[in-house]
C-alpha cells in the first residue's frame, strides 16, 4: 500500500520523504490557503516545490466547475511536472474532464467521492485514482471503511485499474483497516502516519533494553 501525505506544508512533506515511506502528496485549495499560500501564480510555484521534495505523484486540484475551464486548468498543471496527478471533483463535468485526461495520457485522481457508484463512474471514464474521504463518511455516522470494501469489490470483479486512495484518513487504524480492506493508497496527516510506529510495550521494551546496558557498562 503507498502512503501518500494530505497537506501543502513542506517541512511535514520534507519529513515524511526523509522518513523513506513517503509515495506521494495530495493538497488541495484548503490545506494551500492553511499555509498561507494564494493567487495562482504562487500556488503554481509552490506546487512546483512540493515536487521537487516529493518523489512519487503528486495531486494537483482544479478550481474550475466546468468541463473547458477544468481542461485549461488541468493541462497547465499536469506540465508543471511529470510527477503531478490533476485532481478533479466527482461532477458530471468532472468525469467529463477525467475522460479527456485520460485520453491524452494525463493522470488524474477523482476526489470529493462518497459512494460507490461514483466510484464506479470514475473508474470508468479512466481515472488514475478514486479519492473516498472515509472520515468524513464516519464524521456522519457512515461507515467510510465499507465503502472502501465495496469500491474494492467492484473494481476487483470487472479489473479496473484505478487506484482507491483512501483520503480523509484520521488516524492509524484508519490506515491498518485500509490496508486489510485492500485500499492502494491512503493519504492522511504525519500524524497518522508517524503514529503506526507508537506502541508503549516498545518503549518499556527499549528503556529496559538501555538500562540493562548501562548496568552491563559499569561492570
Amino acid at each position: 500500500m503507498k502512503f501518500f501525505i494530505d497537506t501543502a506544508n513542506l517541512a511535514q512533506i520534507k519529513e515524511a520523504q526523509d522518513l523513506g515511506v513517503l509515495d506521494g502528496v495530495t493538497t488541495n485549495p484548503s490545506l494551500m490557503a492553511k499555509e498561507g499560500i494564494t493567487g495562482h501564480e504562487n500556488v503554481i510555484n509552490h506546487y512546483k516545490a512540493i515536487c521537487e521534495i516529493a518523489d512519487g505523484d503528486v495531486s494537483a486540484e482544479v478550481i474550475a466547475t466546468d468541463f473547458e475551464n477544468m481542461v485549461k486548468e488541468g493541462e497547465v498543471l499536469a506540465a508543471l511536472n511529470p510527477k503531478i496527478v490533476v485532481k478533479v471533483p466527482m461532477i458530471r463535468e468532472g468525469i467529463k474532464a477525467i475522460k479527456y485526461f485520460s485520453s491524452k495520457g494525463i493522470k488524474t485522481n477523482c476526489t470529493l467521492v462518497f459512494s460507490a457508484g461514483q466510484a464506479l463512474l470514475a473508474a470508468k471514464a479512466g481515472a488514475t485514482y478514486v479519492s473516498p474521504f472515509i472520515g468524513r463518511l464516519d464524521d456522519i455516522s457512515t461507515d467510510g471503511l465499507a465503502l472502501i470494501e465495496d469500491i474494492r469489490l467492484i473494481y476487483d470483479n470487472y479489473g479496473y485499474e484505478t487506484q482507491i486512495l483512501a483520503a480523509s484518513v484520521r488516524h492509524p487504524m484508519h490506515i491498518i483497516e485500509c490496508a486489510k480492506l485492500g485500499s492502494d493508497v491512503i493519504t492522511g496527516p504525519l500524524s497518522a502516519i508517524v503514529a503506526l510506529m507508537k506502541h508503549p510495550l516498545t518503549d518499556i521494551g527499549l528503556a529496559q533494553f538501555l538500562a540493562d546496558h548501562a548496568k552491563a557498562a559499569e561492570k
